[in-house]
């Protein structure tokens, strides 16, 4: 019970020790994976502010809400009006400190709390994590790091790296896990990006599913890698839209014991995915 206070302290101690931050930004994301059997509905508002605290050290916090709706094809799969709406909060909280000319320390905490309907203490979970990031030169950095996190539909300690080259003045290339990019920008306001990322997430339910005498389920898990192509535009000094078209390869949709054991799979197919964000940044 201890852990579980301290780490909802989190939630509000990491707000407000971004006082000293010089900027915010307000972004909505409305998010839809059709499928044939499922569909999945994402809807997600976060509020960042960021700054620095010295020559050395940036702050940056970012507190988001998401909202998941799943709607269900013909097929009858028994458990779908009862797994049609999850929730979700989390604050990450990250500090990057410069160590030598070259090297930076990046640390996160991110308390998260995914559930059904109805919050308990029980929700919530801590993730986060330390990376080294070097630069080799002007052009080339590396970064290597470890966190706890959940890209596979489950809490789990694994390991980041990443490869960072700068082409040209309007284009970078960054190829790594979980995360890898090739961003291009003809103009101040206009920037294209090819992406591929793992990533996934689970929510616990209000009260256990039992599915036999054998098996119960007692969180639902998503997993899956997506490659995308994004559009972000400048419209103004402050405001941004982004537009994103991709598609899910190893899609996962399951229900869960408490031991992480799958006891029932959806068997959701790989499809598209369509997400339009909208962004206020000041």
């Amino acid at each position: 019970m201890r852990i579980k206070t301290f780490i909802i302290l989190l939630f509000i101690i990491s707000i407000y020790s971004v006082s000293a931050q010089k900027g915010y930004s307000v972004d909505l994301d409305i998010k839809t994976e059709p499928g044939e059997k499922i569909t999945l509905n994402e809807t997600a508002i976060g509020l960042t502010v960021f700054g620095s605290v010295n020559e050395k050290t940036k702050i940056k916090n970012t507190f988001k809400y998401r909202n998941l709706a799943i709607r269900y094809g013909i097929e009858n799969y028994d458990l779908q009006n009862q797994l049609s709406q999850f929730k979700g909060f989390e604050n990450s909280l990250e500090v990057s400190h410069q160590l030598t000319e070259k090297t930076k320390l990046n640390f996160e905490i991110k308390p998260t709390a995914n559930f059904q309907d109805n919050f308990n203490v029980d929700d919530v979970t801590l993730f986060g994590g330390l990376e080294i990031s070097h630069s080799l030169n002007s052009d080339n950095k590396i970064s290597v790091g470890v966190k706890r996190t959940n890209l596979f539909g489950q809490a789990e300690i694994l390991p980041t790296f990443s490869f960072y080259h700068r082409i040209n003045t309007n284009a970078y290339l960054e190829v790594g896990f979980p995360n890898s990019v090739i961003s291009y920008s003809n103009s101040i306001r206009n920037k294209f990006s090819v992406t591929n990322n793992f990533n996934g997430n689970y929510y616990n339910l209000d009260q256990p599913r039992v599915l036999t005498d054998m098996n119960t389920g007692t969180k639902v898990s998503f997993s899956q890698m997506t490659s995308a192509i994004e559009y972000e535009r400048n419209m103004d000094t402050n405001w941004f839209v982004s537009l994103k078209g991709g598609y899910n390869f190893n899609k996962n949709y399951t229900l869960k014991n408490n031991n992480e054991v799958s006891t029932f799979d959806f068997n959701i197919n790989n499809g598209y995915l369509f997400n339009i964000g909208i962004k206020y940044k000041h």
